[in-house]
């Protein structure tokens, strides 16, 4: 059996669609399964049961023996959230307590961070560990992911194999429920329609043009074949030599580009003329705004995964 958590949200969704397209069927999907808008993300996928998050630990100290691999997503994910004990709860305390399960009863686990750890880039986008101490986010929610990496590097006792991907700036379908956290595709799309423009935020810096801040856009189709890659590789006989390292991996295309060009694509695929309209970043959270990401990709291609990442143009077209 997967444990899949998160499975009712954006990325946990494609990703067990994805391990049902692979023949996975022996999922257990879980998730705060209370929120009826996000049924439609896993009415139609196969697998073995639901179990309410609030539950999972019991479950899990019962059915352990059971588990092949765990895929923790679920975490809160709202960068404008500054309660920090609603991210102490449920990404920190519960990443923790999963990694400590995990390492007990000896389970391979993936789990979700964020390039949002890297704060405002002045140390760069390196996967590196030596740099994980001294990484500044600039919200809460990058504080939760980095304090969760920073305590799984220091413990002694871990799962057969861990991996803590650093998700840059996820995009594509299932993303409908998250309102304002959802993409700027999602966003535009909506936008195009309602009013035949897209409004983008307008550059705060002198270093950068209106809508040329450049981010790292990552298809979740990728994400979902990146962590495929990573379960197959620990669960198939033939490639246990060739296994995944346990580590911190960027999870990025490892190529920046523009909300501009972002937007563009949308009207493109929508078959419209551009039209874009610039407006302020809002004030909650313009000093804690990224402007460039872009992740370094070296170490998950030295793992071994070769596959081509989908293209801003490709992704946004199959998208829309």
């Amino acid at each position: 059996m997967i444990i899949l958590t998160g499975a009712a949200g954006f990325i946990g969704s494609v990703v067990a669609g994805e391990l049902n397209n692979k023949g996975y069927n022996d999922l257990i999907l879980v998730d705060d399964f209370s929120k009826k808008e996000k049924e439609r993300n896993y009415i139609d996928l196969k697998y073995k049961s639901l179990v309410d998050r609030n539950n999972f630990f019991d479950w899990f100290k019962e059915n352990h023996e059971e588990v092949d691999f765990v895929v923790h997503l679920g975490a809160r994910t709202d960068t404008t959230e500054f309660d920090w004990n609603v991210f102490q709860k449920l990404n920190v305390d519960y990443t923790e307590t999963m990694f400590t399960l995990c390492a007990e009863y000896q389970i391979p686990l993936v789990y979700a961070s964020s390039a949002a750890t890297y704060g405002n880039g002045e140390l760069g986008y390196d996967d590196s560990h030596d740099v994980v101490e001294k990484l500044q986010p600039l919200n809460p929610y990058g504080r939760s992911k980095n304090e969760v990496d920073k305590w799984i590097l220091k413990q002694e006792k871990q799962p057969p194999f861990w991996a803590g991907l650093k998700f840059f700036n996820v995009y594509g379908p299932n993303e409908y429920h998250k309102g304002r956290m959802a993409s700027v595709i999602f966003h535009s799309f909506n936008q195009i329609n309602a009013t035949g423009k897209v409004k983008l935020f307008r550059s705060h810096r002198p270093d950068f043009a209106d809508g040329q801040q450049l981010r790292d856009f990552i298809y979740v189709k990728d994400i979902a074949s990146v962590i495929c890659f990573m379960i197959e590789r620990h669960r198939d006989s033939e490639t246990a030599r060739h296994q995944v390292k346990s580590g911190l991996y960027n999870l990025g295309t490892g190529k920046a580009r523009s909300f501009y060009d972002l937007a563009a694509n949308t009207f493109k695929a929508m078959g419209k003329d551009v039209n874009i309209e610039f407006i302020d970043i809002p004030e909650d959270i313009r000093d804690k705004y990224q402007y460039f990401t872009e992740a370094n990709m070296t170490k998950l291609r030295e793992a071994g995964y070769d596959k081509e990442f989908t293209s801003l143009e490709d992704g946004v077209a199959d998208y829309v």
